[in-house]
């Protein structure tokens, strides 16, 4: 590329570098960051450093320990580092959050010549006198750490510090990612089901009409993903225009369900979607020289065999194309499924977007993310490898 090429692409690689590049490298370095428990609590940790939980036999926790800790409270909670260190100490240890935040009231409001030992813990909660809640404050001493990502993946660090597979009612991860693929994979599917048909209209009707044709395929551009939702829910719910029609005619007795489920969201994402898999068969379609087909059927070829034989490989890389398309955006929805899906048909998406903004679990939002790129990416390679590389020439 030339020095004017250069120049020109630099703002456009400058404006990518700085507001997508760094922002979301950002976002997913905090699946390994530990930063909270080290800034809130340095003479805890210093006091727990030669202490090994997981060490032969049991170790007594250090004498030193709970006076450093009781300081590390106090100075926490007038900094305003107590809650975050509070919040991720949670994740590990069960109710331990406002167990933390009432010891450092206790604590701060202990009158001078107070011994801050054992006991003294034991007496506000057992569980900060124990040798489970230091290990876990332990493990999280940072800078870096696996917690995020094993979890994102239902697995855990037990006492020991070896890694194992969470307890049953955490397992939710690997099911919902499952869930995701599926539901990504059905959408896929309905699209090129519902818009080769279309594609190849297109390409045999007059270009006047293709025109028409292509400006209702383009229509749903024109509308909000949130109305259009909105209006899914209002035409599947029981006394919606699908229900009304199918009772009038008397094809059911009473009301389907069709809305908050898995029905609703397939139905919803497929008419989201379609366009994306119409026009990139479209563009692939109308470059298949008619000539082929015919001289298929002049050798003797039946229109059936002549169709699968010749027209359907041509096909290949526009279905390659349109069906990566679909399913890596069907990867990351999340308004639909919220609207008209129910509780089991919520998808990865969903628990990335109620992590970082209503629970401000940061860390296992940056997890799951990573874990739906990582997806994504394999998806992408096993994709490419298999077509022979048209998907990416294509893309």
């Amino acid at each position: 590329m030339s020095r004017r090429g250069l120049a020109l692409a630099a703002p456009l690689a400058g404006f990518l570098l700085v507001f997508f590049v760094v922002p979301i490298g950002w976002l997913l370095s905090l699946a390994l960051r530990e930063a909270e428990v080290a800034r809130a609590l340095p003479r805890t940790l210093s006091a727990l450093a030669g202490w090994q939980a997981d060490g032969p036999g049991p170790q007594p926790l250090p004498a030193p320990l709970f006076a450093a800790f009781a300081q590390d409270l106090v100075e926490a909670r007038a900094a305003s580092t107590l809650a975050d260190a509070a919040r991720r100490l949670n994740y590990e240890v069960g109710g331990v959050r406002s167990t933390l935040m009432r010891a450092a009231r206790t604590v701060q409001s202990a009158p001078a010549g107070t011994v801050f030992d054992a006991a003294y813990f034991d007496a506000i909660d057992p569980t900060l006198a124990g040798a489970p809640f230091f290990a876990a404050v332990q493990r999280a001493r940072g800078p870096v750490s696996a917690y995020y990502l094993l979890a994102s993946v239902d697995l855990v660090r037990d006492a020991g510090g070896q890694i194992a597979r969470a307890a049953d009612g955490h397992r939710i991860y690997l099911e919902v990612l499952g869930r995701t693929l599926a539901i990504s994979l059905s959408v896929t599917l309905l699209c090129v089901a519902m818009g080769f048909p279309v594609a190849l209209l297109l390409t045999q009707v007059r270009d006047k009409t293709a025109d028409w044709l292509l400006v209702l395929v383009l229509l749903p551009f024109w509308t909000s993903l949130l109305v259009r939702t909105a209006a899914w829910v209002v035409v599947l719910q029981k006394e919606g225009m699908v229900n009304s029609l199918l009772l009038k005619i008397g094809a059911i007795t009473e009301p389907l369900t069709l809305i908050y489920n898995r029905t609703g969201v397939l139905v919803a994402m497929t008419h989201v979607l379609l366009p994306f898999m119409i026009l990139p068969l479209y563009t692939v379609l109308k470059d298949i020289p008619p000539q082929y087909m015919r001289a298929a059927t002049s050798l003797g070829a039946a229109p059936a065999t002549a169709f699968v034989r010749v027209f359907l490989p041509l096909a290949a890389p526009g279905v390659a194309a349109g069906s990566l398309m679909v399913f890596i955006l069907a990867l990351g929805y999340y308004i639909t499924p919220a609207l008209v899906g129910g509780g089991s048909d919520q998808m990865l998406s969903y628990f990335v977007a109620t992590y970082t903004t209503d629970t401000g679990n940061w860390g296992l939002a940056a997890a799951l993310g990573l874990l739906m790129l990582v997806t994504t990416a394999l998806l992408y390679a096993a994709a490419h490898r298999l077509s022979g590389g048209r998907v990416m020439a294509m893309g």
